[in-house]
């Protein structure tokens, strides 16, 4: 039987300065995002929101009032734009970097395809560029700076939740404002996170950790250079997109330690299964894209299992739409 397929559109899109931009991509991913929103546990006003991130992460509040005036600063808006304690929300991801011959950070991002930015935005916000993809209009599940600090995200595969920010602006603030990655863990330890994750940074100088997050617990700094959706000590929630998520572990550990040589690219290995996984009837999706960060050139890879590749880099980055289809869509 044929497999079944879909085509998705991912755009490489320059906003130096807020603007018409991300008003459009704003219109059209609202509807989807206010649905979302409507799940929340409680309502959180906008001055609440606000004041949460001007106490925790105050230097990145111009660019937060800047995308409240472009967008009409209207109540549910500002809400949105804060991302402080929205509703739960999980991803199937994998990630892992090398610091060797080759610095890397590598990520596949699993997740339905319909709720997706699918956006790799090039910004200058705060002095800092930064290329990344983003969430909720400008939060970052992958990225990097021009400085060389590369971060992504897993879901940490847990149950648990309370008040703290998405992840994905903490991950705003830190590639806006950090040069490396012991920076960016004093951040991760100090700015409450609303649910479970898995954090890997690599910057630079090679320095490379993962940040393991619960609510109501101590964060933990690992050395491990990879990550999947599960911590240890925690009860994996009951979710069929990550219940393979030690069998993917266990994978990329048996692989870096014993067969990878070190002047090859992570990407061979998450284009392949388990990393790289096609949507089910179970699952109902599956990856994405694959993400390759360089902080070494400053370039930016996406790649499909097709041989689709965007390639972007602080030097040189071209706006452009590309069309993909793949199994992992539908």
């Amino acid at each position: 039987m044929k497999a079944k397929t879909a085509t998705l559109v991912f755009s490489s899109q320059i906003e130096h300065f807020l603007g018409e931009k991300l008003s459009v991509i704003y219109s059209r991913t609202w509807p989807a995002y206010h649905r979302w929103l409507s799940r929340a546990p409680e309502h959180i006003s906008a001055s609440l929101g606000r004041e949460k991130l001007k106490y925790f992460m105050p230097e990145l509040l111009p660019t937060y009032d800047g995308l409240c005036r472009m967008l009409g600063a209207d109540e549910k808006t500002c809400a949105f734009l804060s991302l402080y304690k929205p509703p739960v929300f999980r991803a199937g991801c994998s990630q892992a970097c090398q610091t060797g011959d080759v610095v890397e950070l590598v990520r596949n991002y699993d997740f339905p395809a319909e709720l997706s930015d699918r956006l790799l935005l090039h910004t200058n916000w705060n002095g800092t560029r930064v290329i990344a993809m983003t969430d909720c209009l400008w939060g970052v599940i992958d990225g990097m700076n021009e400085h060389g600090l590369a971060v992504s995200l897993a879901y940490g595969g847990r149950s648990r939740h309370g008040d703290g920010f998405a992840i994905t602006l903490v991950l705003r603030y830190i590639l806006e404002f950090c040069r490396n990655t012991k920076q960016a863990v004093e951040v991760l330890q100090r700015v409450p996170i609303h649910m479970s994750y898995n954090v890997t940074l690599v910057d630079r100088s090679g320095d490379s950790k993962t940040v393991i997050i619960c609510p109501g617990e101590a964060v933990q700094v690992s050395s491990v250079t990879f990550a999947t959706n599960h911590q240890q000590g925690g009860a994996l929630a009951d979710i069929d997109a990550i219940a393979d998520s030690y069998l993917r572990e266990q994978y990329l550990s048996t692989r870096l330690a014993a067969t990878w040589q070190p002047e090859r690219s992570l990407v061979e290995l998450f284009l392949q299964p388990p990393l790289m996984r096609k949507a089910s009837e179970w699952q109902g999706w599956g990856t994405l894209y694959t993400a390759c960060y360089q902080p070494l050139t400053g370039a930016v890879e996406l790649h499909w299992p097709n041989g689709q590749k965007v390639t972007q880099s602080f030097s040189q980055f071209v706006e452009s739409d590309m069309s993909v289809t793949s199994p992992a869509f539908y």
